[in-house]
């Protein structure tokens, strides 16, 4: 059976001149989001490193990992706006997808091995206007089964290193929404379209379940992600652009108009402005009264950032029901006071 490629076909080159830029050029105190741009052939993990490099920043995580295969928006968090990761993790994705027709591979995409191939001509003229209906009807909730060769885990293990040993192992089936489907062309035996999930969803396996409901078979043959969240790909930078200016007199410059601020990247979350006196207050890891101002209704449910005058991020709240104070999920200031046992930050879990 052919490895599949979780790792890294160039991640050693990459690497190797990243880190010979980043000795030369230091960005310290780098607080905010980078929407990266992550090339085919190297992971999440590796991109991340890449950009950790670069930048010399001392803390970086990212909000949702993208396979080796596909390319597009990977959101990186930077030393305080690691916190925010939580937040990214659960919002929509919009994907550029090609599903291949009539070939089917035991990955569920162009990295794996033929496990079976249609006999029969892909699509006649005739059936071209029910390729739409077919795909449509993928859209909403629905239960989808993770593919064997992923990077969820089983007693510790990822499931594609128990595949690769013959020992695969299928995850119950989990809950997934498809917001919605376009066809962008048909060039058979491709299918080109757009598709914005919720997070979680593969859209390598909604690639074979459409192939496996049109009666043909599919994978996924190329996959970029466009969208996550607020984030877009006109607001991407790529790897190769990085390591181009990394040591140039014009980088920092380059990247303070790139890094967006922690305030500005939960577009959408409600706002509180505080006052000199709450910001003290804030700063010194003091309780809030949740008596001292309210909460609207959002799509973020209990949550709220507080900002200074100055826009400057200073902690995200959360009304708790049945207590009196807010509850810290995260204090933006190097001056702040709060033990770490009153946070409540949630570790970063692998999106597929």
């Amino acid at each position: 059976m052919k490895k599949r490629s979780f790792g890294l076909s160039r991640g050693r080159n990459h690497e190797s001149k990243s880190q010979t830029l980043s000795s030369e050029f230091r960005i310290p105190n780098l607080n905010g989001v980078l929407v990266v741009d992550k090339p085919a052939g190297i992971s999440s993990a590796k991109a991340v490193a890449i950009v950790k490099r670069l930048l010399k920043v001392r803390k970086i995580g990212h909000a949702g990992a993208l396979d080796p295969l596909a390319t597009g928006i990977l959101v990186c968090c930077l030393n305080r706006a690691t916190r925010l990761a939580y937040f990214f993790l659960k919002s929509t994705k919009t994907y550029k997808a090609v599903l291949h027709l009539g070939v089917e591979t035991d990955t569920q995409d162009a990295t794996g091995e033929i496990t079976a191939q249609c006999r029969n001509s892909i699509v006649n003229e005739a059936e071209l206007s029910t390729i739409n209906a077919v795909m449509k009807r993928f859209e909403g909730k629905s239960k989808q089964m993770p593919p064997v060769y992923s990077a969820l885990k089983h007693k510790g293990v990822p499931l594609y290193k128990l595949a690769r040993r013959g020992e695969p192992v299928q995850k119950p089936a989990r809950e997934v929404v498809i917001k919605s489907i376009r066809i962008d062309a048909i060039e058979l035996p491709y299918i080109r379209f757009t598709v914005s999930c919720s997070a979680g969803a593969y859209i390598r396996t909604l690639c074979a379940d459409i192939g496996a409901a049109l009666g043909y078979g599919g994978h996924l043959k190329a996959l970029r992600r466009v969208a996550s969240g607020s984030f877009t790909i006109r607001q991407a930078i790529g790897i190769d652009e990085l390591e181009k200016s990394a040591g140039s007199d014009k980088f920092r410059d380059a990247l303070s108009a790139r890094i967006i601020p922690a305030s500005d990247a939960l577009t959408d979350m409600p706002v509180h402005v505080a006052d000199k006196d709450l910001a003290d207050r804030i700063r010194h890891g003091q309780q809030i009264p949740n008596s001292e101002f309210r909460i609207p209704n959002s799509k973020w449910g209990n949550f709220i950032k507080i900002t200074d005058t100055t826009n400057n991020l200073l902690a995200i709240v959360e009304n708790v029901k049945e207590k009196r104070h807010y509850r810290y999920w995260g204090v933006f200031n190097a001056e702040c006071e709060i033990p770490n046992s009153e946070f409540k930050i949630p570790n970063s879990k692998r999106e597929a």
